[in-house]
């Protein structure tokens, strides 16, 4: 479980950065992988510490220049607080960044090698029905307007319930769990309400193909 568990973060966090082409992504050494993993990571770090920095002096300037107005101080206050939401997200994924060594040494192992590279050479398979069976469960929202972590980790999940023998219910535990490590602070719940309605799909689909007639 451990070992799929860190394969699992390797093609989450490398999925964008690697060849689509099945053929080479089937030919990659694991320090690839680890390698476009921790650029995504690292990436996803300064983004996020840049963007926390800019709304936090945002909110002092607007403090500042605050009248005495209720309305302009409660709107500097909401500013202030969006402000500490997004530097706590970045400290989150600045504590990320600082367990890179042990992530790096587990993703070593052998077993963790082969279920990233079979994770990503199956996603990239079958994106197409991956794809369309998003579509057909999204409320209202279309996959490509997603969230690009939020859309990744869908496709990884809907890989493993579908291509690779995964039980429903651990694929999404293991879902919402990335969500909750890697997507917004919401985005674990969104990620859930998804695949539930993924797995509403599949049953309906295995329940409409039709019988064969007996001669």
């Amino acid at each position: 479980m451990q070992a799929r568990r860190i394969a699992r973060e390797l093609a989450l966090l490398s999925i964008n950065q690697l060849p689509h082409k099945p053929e080479r992504l089937a030919t990659q050494e694991i320090q690839n992988v680890v390698i476009a993993a921790v650029r995504t990571l690292s990436g996803e770090v300064q983004d996020a510490l840049e963007t926390a920095a800019t709304e936090l002096q945002r909110s002092s300037d607007r403090l500042l220049s605050s009248e005495t107005r209720a309305s302009d101080v409660q709107s500097a206050r909401a500013m202030v607080t969006e402000a500490i939401e997004l530097t706590q997200t970045a400290l989150n994924r600045l504590g990320m960044a600082i367990d890179l060594p042990e992530f790096i040494q587990l993703s070593n192992q052998q077993d963790v090698r082969d279920y990233s590279i079979q994770l990503l050479s199956t996603l990239h398979d079958h994106q197409t029905e991956i794809e369309q069976l998003l579509s057909q469960s999204l409320v209202d929202w279309q996959v490509n307007r997603l969230a690009q972590v939020d859309r990744n980790i869908l496709r990884i999940a809907v890989t493993e319930i579908l291509y690779l023998d995964l039980p429903a219910r651990i694929a999404i535990n293991e879902a919402v769990e990335l969500a909750k490590r890697y997507s917004s602070e919401d985005g674990h719940r969104f990620v859930n309400g998804v695949l539930r309605r993924v797995l509403e799909q599949i049953k309906t689909s295995k329940t409409q193909v039709p019988k064969p007639h007996l001669s």
